[in-house]
């Protein structure tokens, strides 16, 4: 154990008087043993590279600590630790010894007792007892045997050598390990220092210091072997440790590469589901702008769902989340990244995330869960851009559209045209990062409406709504309030037919018929934002 690491241990509250001025030869000191002594002459106990409690009964006035510092500096031990409870302060005499023997001095307050910093050391120098082959071999076992369980494997890891071990994405997002996450600007921090060392071609691990801690970051090879994958650095894992691993004994050190190589295979098999969902978003975009005829889309989507979100027996409520402004797969992976944020936009796992890449335009199908509202366009900026803080050039902005949450899989043609729309609403924004979604598009055509004419408002919407009023009128129909709610629920059959008390198969033959007068197609999101400017303009 370091001596650096005795200090960082917040619980024990101990502060080192005599030795920070030297820096990292200092605080790099190995222990090796803590004895307790309160001998005036405490050589014959000493064999070097001890860390030595005293609570200072031999002291009794100036003078009396310079013989007792000469001998533990002489005896090459570690450090010294003082208890403040014998003369509430350790005396400045002693400080003046050590200062001038250039030992260690270490203040221990009355509050923290010799007994829980020895329990501390000794947990820690207990792996040199298990540090034999047959104690390693035992380990790697039972590693195999939580090969599929990450946390699994860094609790063991944890237990084994008493330090907090976590797995993190490449924008400091906790994939697995110890609890509670660090802080975001940790996490953000860390995850920083490790691509700045991959990118500079530093040898693993990479020893970083992140406010006022040590920290060995250990990057998690995919399957192939090399770290990145498909969107290359940002789809890296990287394994943090709280602690400098440069002077572990061999046998941890293996330990933590066989525990590197596991989450390899965890990581392996993320990446292929992450394919499968891939496969899946790419697919659906192909077919929603296929010829395939829109009664045969929902059928073909939820097979096509079903092979590959394990659990999922119908089509479930979804959104599409369309960006543009950088490379296509990065933002792909960024916007993965922010969605599943545990303080993002909505409550979705990496699972509930099917993307891929059409042109320069990243495309996510988000499933949504029951009874999720839907993606918080707000929040889902905030993330996204703190996620983009350190990836954007200078003159760099990025551009998001979000659809509407659709729960029939025969909408989704509609879906994806609204986030395009939404993306274009987004482009006009000055900001580097905007996200924008369906209330935006309402709120963007309604602003123009006072930019027009009088005349040619009534003008527009007699136009639009005119063949229906008339239809309404000769016939006895309620065309123009079935129109009205189909609006206001967002072009939703289930939400519309609750509303007006119907099946949902009489309100698609009134919808057919408003299309029929209308000669309009309520499918497009041009069609329908015109009829909301008509019924407000009207």
């Amino acid at each position: 154990m370091r001596l650096r690491e005795l200090l960082e241990t917040d619980e024990l509250g101990l502060l080192l008087l005599v030795g920070s001025d030297a820096g990292d030869e200092v605080l790099d000191r190995a222990i090796g043993s803590v004895p307790t002594i309160d001998l005036a002459d405490p050589g014959r106990f000493l064999t070097g590279g001890e860390l030595v409690l005293t609570g200072l009964a031999w002291w009794r006035g100036d003078g009396d600590a310079e013989p007792f510092v000469r001998v533990l500096a002489g005896a090459g031990v570690t450090a010294l630790a003082a208890g403040e409870v014998e003369h509430r302060l350790v005396p400045h005499d002693l400080v003046r010894a050590c200062r001038r023997y250039g030992l260690p001095l270490v203040a221990v307050p009355p509050e923290t007792s010799f007994a829980a910093i020895t329990e501390r050391v000794l947990h820690r120098l207990h792996r040199r007892d298990v540090g034999t082959l047959a104690a390693v071999v035992e380990r790697h076992r039972r590693l195999l045997a939580d090969r599929a369980a990450p946390d699994s494997v860094l609790e063991l890891l944890r237990h084994s050598l008493g330090l907090d071990v976590r797995v993190l994405s490449a924008t400091g997002r906790q994939i697995a390990g110890a609890q509670p996450p660090p802080h975001p600007r940790t996490g953000a921090a860390l995850a920083a220092r490790y691509l700045a060392a991959r990118r500079a071609g530093e040898p693993s691990p990479h020893r970083v210091e992140v406010g006022g801690r040590r920290y060995s970051l250990v990057p998690v090879r995919d399957g192939a072997g090399a770290a990145g994958g498909e969107a290359a650095e940002l789809g890296d894992w990287t394994v943090v440790v709280e602690a400098d691993v440069s002077g572990w004994p061999a046998s941890d050190l293996e330990l933590l590469d066989r525990v590197v190589e596991l989450l390899a295979d965890a990581r392996s098999a993320h990446e292929r589901s992450k394919a499968a969902l891939r496969d899946l978003a790419r697919r659906s975009l192909d077919l929603v702008r296929s010829d395939v005829p829109a009664g045969e889309i929902p059928v073909r989507l939820r097979s096509t769902a079903q092979s590959v979100v394990s659990g999922v027996g119908h089509w479930p409520r979804c959104q599409y989340v369309v960006a543009d402004g950088v490379p296509a797969r990065a933002l792909r992976v960024l916007l993965e990244e922010a969605l599943v944020e545990p303080a993002g936009p909505a409550a979705v796992s990496p699972q509930d995330i099917a993307a891929t890449v059409d042109g320069d335009r990243a495309v996510l199908l988000v499933l949504m869960p029951e009874p999720a509202a839907g993606l918080d366009c707000a929040a889902l900026q905030r993330r996204l851009a703190a996620a983009l803080a350190r990836w954007l050039g200078p003159r760099e902005a990025v551009s998001v559209g979000v659809s509407s949450p659709v729960g029939d899989p025969g909408n989704a043609r509609r879906a994806l045209e609204e986030a395009h729309h939404a993306l274009r609403v987004a482009r006009e924004d000055p900001g580097r990062v905007a996200v924008r979604g369906p209330g935006d598009l309402t709120a963007h055509v309604l602003s123009l409406l006072p930019l027009i004419p009088a005349e040619a408002r009534r003008a527009f919407a007699e136009r639009h709504l005119g063949p229906l009023r008339d239809h309404d009128r000769r016939h006895r129909t309620e065309l123009l309030a079935t129109l009205e709610a189909f609006l206001d629920c967002d072009a939703s059959w289930s939400r519309t037919a609750a509303r007006l008390r119907l099946h949902v198969n009489s309100l698609r033959q009134r919808v057919s018929r408003i299309e029929e007068v209308t000669g309009t197609d309520l499918a497009r999101l041009e069609t329908r934002l015109d009829f909301l400017a008509a019924l407000r303009a009207g």
